[in-house]
């Protein structure tokens, strides 16, 4: 069949099947490549409804055809590569339909920082935005659950998506929102497409009820599998299809709109910074500092601090001049700092308040109590940075790290396979030797940078991935970890989300039987496994070490 020459009749936007479309859309951030044979980039839902239609209609005859929707191409899962139809809706599907103060509606691919542009108008915003707030939409944002430093007051995006207007495996579009018990029999009454999905996740979450909800993460947040456990709540009455897709990484739908609360914009904030001798206190520091009530509380290590000095040039390019030469000059007392021994751990514990006079307030009383134990807690310096802009730096330093490790390391290359790993904080003094004792032993370079408040860490090592030694360690150094991990009731992934990396791990973190409903949705969504194959539930390691990338 030629996909092209028979999505042409019915497809108003662009095809593409040309070499080099293929193969820049066989990569997204991840160490996976997968080359589709069609790109297409839909003007609007009829085009997402068209292809579900002729997909669903051909997949018998031709039974590798699928869809993977893509946006900006970060996901570091795989989650945005597909061998068959990928469709690009960050070129037509990018507008914002509605804003103000409390809420927005938006298409799914708006770059958040574009969309951020448009709620600061109104003085708001989605405060779930991942570290790569510049290059991610808003659409992977839903997609994967995104969380990021703001993650600690606020939570992630599951909880402010309020509406969602997906196309299902019918070739329909629904809008799926938050229901009280009365619609929701109403719903399965229907003897529609519609009815039988509600009527059967219902009855499906309801039979194992106790079993579902006992086996939510014991995290503060969390991205794997189908979060089953918040779509149908007894006590509330409430089911909502909004919790099962937004992190679902487009394996049950395509999502055309989506709706979502936002909050005000604090007007001022700054950091205390914080730089450890070592880390053998933070089981008890991290309380401390969370007894003060932080907006944030983000950290990074030397490795992070090193390679930010090593290629600070690299930063006139991210910045421009005049913001690079605000950086040199802010980055002085650090310098002096440096001549006092090199932290193991930078502690960024940040305050948010409607005056510069309140956050200054917030920050020196945390300094002055930790500054009486600081001895004990083995601190070796603070830096009081009160505003916005003087904290700037250190914010510079924790969100572009993997964007440098990405472009400036030449021979080696980042290999995201242990980089969102999640367990309680109060596990961490035991939990960080053996993270790194693991990193140790498989000889890895990684810098590893986090959102200390939550306890959820991004280790993203550099590796020689076309070298079959080192391709080698992938398996078995995922297993340590992820054993460490769930040893300390942790999450394999906290922020980016499953994919084909850690889709086939979440038999080890849910058992047999969870995954097993979780696979029953996915089956009764998309029973022709068209949407997104090869990821989440549906992911095996098999086939994702065979299409890691030969070179980058």
């Amino acid at each position: 069949m030629d996909i092209q020459k028979e999505l042409e009749k019915i497809f108003k936007g662009e095809l593409k099947t040309d070499e080099e479309s293929r193969e820049f859309y066989s990569h997204d951030a991840s160490l996976f490549e997968l080359k589709p044979d069609v790109v297409g980039f839909p003007k609007d839902t009829d085009d997402l409804k068209a292809v579900v239609g002729f997909v669903a209609k051909n997949k018998k005859d031709n039974p590798n055809l699928s869809i993977t929707p893509r946006s900006r191409g970060t996901d570091m899962s795989g989650g945005a590569i597909g061998q068959s139809i990928v469709l690009d809706v960050s070129q037509h599907m990018n507008t914002m339909i509605e804003v103000d103060s409390n809420h927005a509606r938006v298409q799914p691919g708006m770059m958040y920082k574009d969309f951020e542009v448009e709620t600061l108008k109104h003085g708001s915003l989605l405060p779930s935005y991942p570290a790569s707030r510049d290059l991610a939409s808003v659409g992977g944002m839903m997609s994967n659950n995104s969380g990021g430093e703001k993650s600690l007051e606020y939570g992630k995006t599951d909880n402010f998506v309020t509406e969602l207007k997906v196309v299902l495996a019918d070739g329909n579009e629904y809008t799926i929102k938050p229901i009280d018990k009365a619609e929701l029999v109403r719903k399965m009454s229907q003897g529609d497409f519609e009815g039988d999905l509600y009527k059967r996740t219902f009855e499906l979450l309801e039979a194992h009820y106790d079993e579902i909800q006992a086996a939510a993460p014991k995290v503060s947040k969390d991205s794997t599998g189908y979060h089953l456990w918040n779509v149908w709540n007894r006590e509330t009455g409430i089911f909502d299809l909004t919790k099962l897709f937004v992190g679902s990484q487009g394996t049950l739908g395509l999502i055309s709109e989506g709706t979502v609360n936002l909050v005000p914009k604090r007007e001022h904030s700054g950091l205390l910074v914080l730089f450890l001798k070592d880390i053998n206190k933070l089981g008890e520091l991290i309380p401390k500092v969370l007894e003060h009530k932080p907006a944030t509380f983000e950290s990074f290590d030397d490795a992070t601090l090193w390679l930010s000095i090593k290629f600070m040039p690299s930063f006139l390019k991210l910045l421009g001049p005049k913001k690079f030469i605000h950086l040199l000059i802010t980055l002085i007392p650090d310098g002096l700092q440096l001549l006092r021994g090199v932290p193991r751990l930078i502690l960024m514990v940040e305050f948010n308040g409607n005056t510069e006079e309140e956050v200054r307030d917030k920050i020196k009383g945390l300094h002055r109590e930790l500054g009486k134990q600081r001895a004990h807690y083995e601190i070796n310096g603070f830096e009081e940075t009160p505003t916005e802009g003087k904290s700037q730096k250190f914010w510079i330093m924790r969100r572009y790290s993997f964007q440098l490790l990405r472009s400036k390391v030449k021979d080696k290359h980042t290999a995201p396979f242990i980089d969102d790993l999640i367990v309680p904080p109060k596990h961490l003094p035991e939990f960080l030797p053996q993270i790194r004792q693991i990193i140790r032993k498989y000889k890895l370079f990684a810098t590893i940078a986090g959102h200390m408040g939550d306890g959820n860490f991004h280790i993203i090592p550099l590796m020689k991935i076309e070298d079959p030694k080192e391709r080698a360690k992938l398996e078995p150094a995922m297993k340590e970890v992820n054993n460490l991990v769930l040893k300390y009731e942790g999450s394999v992934s906290g922020e980016h989300n499953d994919g084909m990396v850690r889709g086939p791990w979440l038999k080890d973190m849910y058992g047999e039987d969870v995954l097993g409903y979780m696979k029953e949705v996915k089956a009764i969504f998309d029973p022709e496994n068209i949407f997104n194959p090869h990821k989440k539930t549906d992911a095996d390691w098999d086939f994702s070490f065979s299409h890691i990338r030969k070179s980058f």
